[in-house]
């Protein structure tokens, strides 16, 4: 035992001394070279990168994630991906969209990844038509056409409708979303014309049959119909619901589009019979300009891309035909 009033060891006072805060050489790390390179350097080593590399680089640190997400150095994978929201000069049609999550979304499309879940479920058993346009989905059931508000967090819909646009006696079998309208053809033989904002709709006897097609562009409404007919219908003041032309596809038309250009439309039969599935009508007169023996019908001003299966063989893979107009 130590005399009273001698002084401790060392040891004896670890204690107090372990409560002693660290000095300030001890508590921040040194700084890393790479942050005293330039950030023009840095970004031009991240440019040699690929989209694994830039990925797991953005999960070291906040600052590196912040650096390997600028648009600058997504912009080139960008372009080589499906749907990234650049043309083939390089032009960004979406540049309110950070270029990163467009390759995101894109590379998790290519690869089926998804999120799979319920948002609507009803009791009747039809397969509708439905079209994304801004903050609502547009969806027909039965005779109606109901516009569902997506949710703030992007979750999932609502599950009220805010709008219903009807005006069809039987199912709609297809619609389309242009310039704050709604065109629909229905199960009736009908078309019916709605502005999204407002009360302004009309409505006019189309076809002998459904009309299983559309399109609107321009002031010009064409349509398809199972009586193996296409029509051309004009919209303009005082001539509106006007037929200008009805054309005889000799088959059940399945899909039609309208070109950009304002010039043709192509329509997409049954092909049941021995005549072109695929033929491109001049929209002024109304005559055949082309055909194609290869339908759904997606278009640009010189691209038509078409899909389809061959009928007659049991579990036959659909075939996607790309044709250059140009």
């Amino acid at each position: 035992m130590g005399r009273k009033g001698s002084p401790r060891s060392p040891q004896a006072e670890g204690g107090s001394r372990a409560a002693s805060p660290p000095s300030s050489s001890s508590s921040s790390p040194p700084s890393s070279p790479l942050w005293a390179l330039p950030e023009e350097l840095l970004l031009l080593i991240c440019s040699y990168l690929d989209v694994q590399a830039l990925g797991r680089l953005g999960q070291v640190c906040r600052r590196l994630r912040f650096l390997s997400s600028r648009d600058l150095l997504w912009r080139r994978i960008a372009r080589g991906c499906l749907n990234s929201g650049f043309t083939q000069l390089g032009t960004d049609l979406a540049a309110g969209i950070p270029v990163k999550e467009r390759v995101k979304v894109s590379r998790n499309w290519r690869h089926g990844r998804c999120r799979r879940e319920t948002v609507l479920k009803w009791k009747c058993n039809l397969m509708p038509w439905m079209e994304l346009d801004g903050e609502y989905l547009y969806l027909s059931q039965a005779e109606n056409i109901q516009a569902y508000p997506l949710c703030p967090d992007g979750t999932g819909l609502q599950r009220h409708p805010q709008a219903i646009f009807s005006g069809h006696q039987e199912d709609v079998c297809r619609f389309v979303l242009v310039n704050s309208h709604i065109v629909s053809g229905g199960g009736d033989g009908n078309i019916v014309l709605h502005k999204i904002h407002g009360s302004y709709s009309v409505k006019f006897s189309a076809h002998e049959q459904e009309v299983n097609c559309v399109d609107f562009q321009g002031g010009l409404i064409v349509s398809g119909s199972r009586d193996r007919t296409a029509k051309v219908w004009s919209l303009s003041a005082g001539r509106g619901g006007q037929c200008l032309h009805t054309v005889q596809t000799e088959d059940r038309v399945w899909s039609i589009a309208i070109s950009p250009l304002l010039s043709s439309f192509v329509t997409g039969t049954a092909c049941c019979g021995h005549t072109s599935p695929l033929r491109i009508w001049d929209l002024e007169s109304g005559e055949q300009l082309d055909f194609f023996f290869p339908a759904l019908l997606l278009g640009g001003a010189t691209i038509l891309v078409s899909c389809h299966y061959p009928c007659t063989v049991p579990y036959a893979h659909y075939t996607f035909l790309f044709i250059c107009l140009s």
